[in-house]
């Protein structure tokens, strides 16, 4: 049985500590902030309640084998989820709407319905092509450690994928070469997104995020997505994990021989252990966490990294619309510009898009507005808080800057046809430099690292780092960024700590 501590309470770390505490271990889970949770962030006010991170889940059996690995499903009463048709809904410059169904012969229809004949073709060539990336990475990749020595054979193990996974294309590229409607390549561009990258640079293996959405479909948890969290921390404690929350860890502690035997408080007290598992973002991990002359080929892979995006994001409380009027078509919604290129060269270059997409989740639950009211959640994506080095940012705390963008969000919105300025309550804003400071990702670059170049997804740290003990979990680490991927992060770490 090893001493183990977790530095961490998102849902990566705290997946890892049920994991390792079923598995024997005994676990420590060291939280700075009030709550668990991480990026599964809530807030209240007046009756109303918000997700103020991911609102969709996707591949919930990464979830289901979470729980079957350390007791069984949850009840009903700890966590339900709710498959969600359509998946989202799309609004157009042009006035163009579709809805994306679960269903895949009836979106394939919708896409010809509203985008003209070959566009159900296209997405099914996409489609095929996005199963034979997926497939050829879920294995060798997705759910196995990743060693920098090793990058070239755990990437595809079959020479024949290569030709479908494109290592040399963009994302941007594959859809120019495989679909025809400039409005299906903007669908397909989103996907960059997800892991807060520019498609003009993101690899083409990217396209494997549409087939996890399509196939697995996308799911909600009525009451919000925090719930998840609670579940999995319920899930920790029941098998014997202690969860200490506003308890801040300051140092990873090492032996002279260079292993860690332990985690220094923000208080001074020192927490002895034989494992350090990190759920923090690898620039802070690496920044300042360890002691002078360890992690220096981590420092490397953060420097080489390029920041994710972050997000600006509007809670806006509402009155609830009068009988008859205009509603989101879905429980999500993304509005495109005109120029979604636009958007891309503002947010990588610090400054405020213009004119950008916005992401709207309205979801339909008593749980998240009073009876006469509505809460939507609104997020455009946005430049990091202040520059680093070498990389654009913007100061998201200048007087004035968070409320006057607030405002002309409300317009953009008002203009794409969801004007709902005359049933405004309140709002409230969470910029990237909120963001910052409630997650501790540097900037509030939510994503980690954003996925640019063939080689993106090798250059994020691997989760058997290279001192001994410690172990690295999380949207910074492999495989990557999502609830997903941060999930089998934690299995990865798991099966190379081994039972007790």
């Amino acid at each position: 049985m090893a001493q183990v501590v977790v530095i961490g309470a998102g849902v990566g770390g705290l997946a890892a500590a049920a994991r390792l505490a079923a598995a024997g271990h005994e676990v420590t889970v060291c939280e700075q902030n009030p709550a668990v949770g991480g990026k599964l962030g809530w807030y209240e006010r007046d009756g109303y309640g918000f997700d103020t991170g991911p609102s969709l889940l996707t591949m919930p059996h990464v979830f289901e084998d979470l729980f079957a690995a350390t007791g069984g499903p949850p009840g009903q009463d700890e966590l339900e989820l709710r498959r969600l048709d359509p998946i989202a809904a799309y609004r157009f410059a042009d006035g163009t709407v579709l809805a994306a169904h679960a269903d895949e012969e009836a979106f394939l229809a919708e896409l010809d319905a509203r985008l003209g004949a070959p566009a159900g073709a296209d997405w099914r060539r996409l489609a095929a092509r996005a199963a034979r990336v997926f497939d050829a990475a879920e294995r060798p990749f997705l759910a196995s450690p990743v060693r920098a020595a090793g990058l070239g054979r755990l990437a595809w193990a079959a020479p024949g994928d290569i030709p479908a996974v494109a290592p040399w294309r963009s994302l941007r590229g594959l859809g120019q070469s495989m679909v025809r409607d400039p409005r299906l390549r903007l669908m397909l561009d989103r996907y960059a997104t997800y892991s807060g990258s520019d498609p003009r640079r993101a690899p083409a293996a990217l396209v494997s995020v549409l087939h996890a959405e399509r196939r697995f479909g996308g799911w909600y948890v009525p009451g919000g997505l925090r719930r998840l969290g609670a579940a999995i921390d319920a899930r920790a404690r029941r098998c014997g994990a202690r969860v200490l929350t506003g308890t801040r860890v300051r140092a990873v502690t090492c032996t002279p021989g260079g292993r860690v035997d332990g985690v220094r408080l923000a208080d001074g007290i020192r927490l002895p252990a034989d494992v350090v598992v990190a759920n923090v973002d690898a620039a802070a991990l690496y920044g300042g966490m360890l002691p002078s002359g360890l992690g220096r080929a981590g420092r490397r892979q953060v420097r080489r990294a390029n920041r994710s995006m972050s997000g600006f994001v509007l809670l806006l409380a509402l009155t609830r619309r009068p009988p008859g009027s205009t509603r989101p078509l879905a429980h999500h919604t993304v509005t495109f510009p005109a120029d979604y290129d636009a958007e891309f060269d503002a947010v990588f270059t610090g400054q405020l898009p213009t004119d950008p997409a916005i992401y709207l989740h309205t979801p339909d639950d008593p749980a998240c507005a009073p009876p006469d009211g509505e809460a939507w959640f609104v997020l455009v994506n946005a430049a990091p808080h202040l520059p680093s080095a070498g990389e654009a940012g913007l100061d998201w705390d200048r007087p004035g800057l968070a409320d006057g963008y607030a405002r002309h969000v409300l317009d953009l919105l008002a203009a794409r046809g969801f004007d709902v300025r005359d049933r405004l309550r309140w709002y409230e804003t969470i910029t990237p430099a909120d963001l910052e400071r409630r997650t501790g990702a540097p900037g509030g670059a939510i994503y980690g690292t954003a996925s640019h170049g063939a080689r993106s997804a090798f250059l994020r740290p691997p989760n058997a780092t290279a001192v001994r003990g410690l172990f690295h979990v999380g949207g910074s680490a492999h495989p990557g960024g999502g609830l997903p991927l941060v999930v089998l992060s934690a299995a990865i770490v798991a099966d190379l700590v081994g039972p007790a």
